[in-house]
């Protein structure tokens, strides 16, 4: 009986620390601020995955569009990619919601019409998903079917991902 009672005493413990965690959760949670969303305009088209975007009455923002990737200006598919963003976003009244920073640019996630712009532009083949440590990404779903569907960039068979033309040729001039 002598072990019982300490084993008691820790089971008391744990379960007073259980009890005590979801009230303190919530008050954790409430200082951590949600993501910005934006209503503005897309005025200007910078390359395949980054524009400018203007909210009424602030100066415009650059915007890398999130969970994407899409061809330097400079490499094959790099204009195209870029015709296809404006084609989908210039001009047109968009929802931007920040998911961090890059140096100086915002990282977001653009919508427009309804539809998510990164999304759009790795099915249509103008992109790539972004990849973390273990190779996959969001969209890489997306960018199967564009591939297994030989849209855009895809369409040739010969389609360099854009950190290794970076690598190989360095930045665009």
């Amino acid at each position: 009986m002598k072990h019982s009672r300490p084993g008691r005493l820790r089971a008391h413990l744990m379960l007073a620390l259980a009890l005590a965690l979801p009230a303190a959760g919530p008050v954790l949670a409430s200082k951590t601020p949600a993501p910005a969303t934006l209503q503005g305009v897309v005025t200007q088209v910078l390359d395949g995955d980054t524009v400018r975007f203007s909210v009424p009455g602030q100066p415009a923002v650059e915007v890398q569009l999130a969970h994407i990737d899409a061809p330097e200006i400079c490499q094959a598919w790099g204009a195209e990619a870029r015709r296809a963003l404006s084609d989908l976003a210039l001009n047109k009244p968009a929802t931007l919601r920040s998911t961090g920073r890059s140096g100086s640019s915002t990282v977001g996630l653009l919508t427009v019409e309804g539809s998510n712009i990164s999304q759009r532009l790795v099915e249509e083949g103008h992109a790539w998903s972004t990849r973390g440590r273990n190779g996959r990404g969001p969209l890489m779903k997306e960018e199967r079917l564009a591939q297994a569907l030989a849209r855009g960039l895809h369409s040739g068979g010969r389609a360099v991902m854009p950190a290794d033309f970076r690598r190989s040729h360095g930045p665009c001039p």
